[in-house]
């Protein structure tokens, strides 16, 4: 497996020029997720969970210019009397190309990664600049890339568990992730 921490420093300098402050602990903490496919630049995502809780969560999210985080939705599960995963984004800084179900664009301005780009399903866009947010309701595939200067994004909400996400690319584990 790739290490990649030689990111660590670039990604941090994102959290810095959004004004985001972080501790030391989630500076330690901050996890690169690669979805188990060592391509980390091209598809992964960098995040600090701030809380998780039965009924909330809050995220910072930072994608680096072009980098992906790959089509997946948040499933209901009856077993846990979990409704699926709502959530929200906003853009702080940069620009972030949000692809949900709906009616396609004609044009896309994100990327399909070439690895995997078969697994790439749903293409209505909403482009999310600087202080703009967009609602994903519960089981709705969804994919996004950071735009041409990457981006940071927070996300709030409900309950997350990431572990039953469900890509649309077999290949895809979401618990990998590079750590130090």
């Amino acid at each position: 497996m790739e290490d990649y921490q030689h990111f660590k420093p670039l990604i941090l300098d994102y959290y810095d020029k959004a004004q985001i402050a972080l501790t030391e602990q989630e500076k330690q903490n901050l996890e690169l997720a690669d979805f188990g496919l060592n391509e980390f630049a091209g598809i992964g995502l960098s995040l600090v969970t701030f809380i998780n809780t039965e009924r909330c969560c809050a995220k910072e999210m930072v994608l680096l210019p072009g980098q992906t985080c790959p089509e997946h939705r948040h499933p209901v599960i009856p077993e846990l009397d979990y409704p699926g995963k709502e959530e929200t984004f906003r853009c702080r800084t940069g620009m972030v190309y949000l692809y949900v179900e709906g009616e396609p664009a004609a044009e896309i301005s994100g990327t399909l990664p070439e690895s995997g780009k078969d697994y790439y399903s749903v293409f209505h866009q909403i482009v999310l600049r600087e202080g703009e947010q967009y609602t994903i309701q519960p089981n709705t595939k969804h994919w996004f890339q950071g735009g041409p200067e990457g981006a940071v994004v927070s996300e709030f909400s409900t309950k997350s568990l990431d572990e039953y996400d469900i890509f649309t690319d077999p290949r895809i584990d979401r618990i990998p992730r590079i750590e130090e």
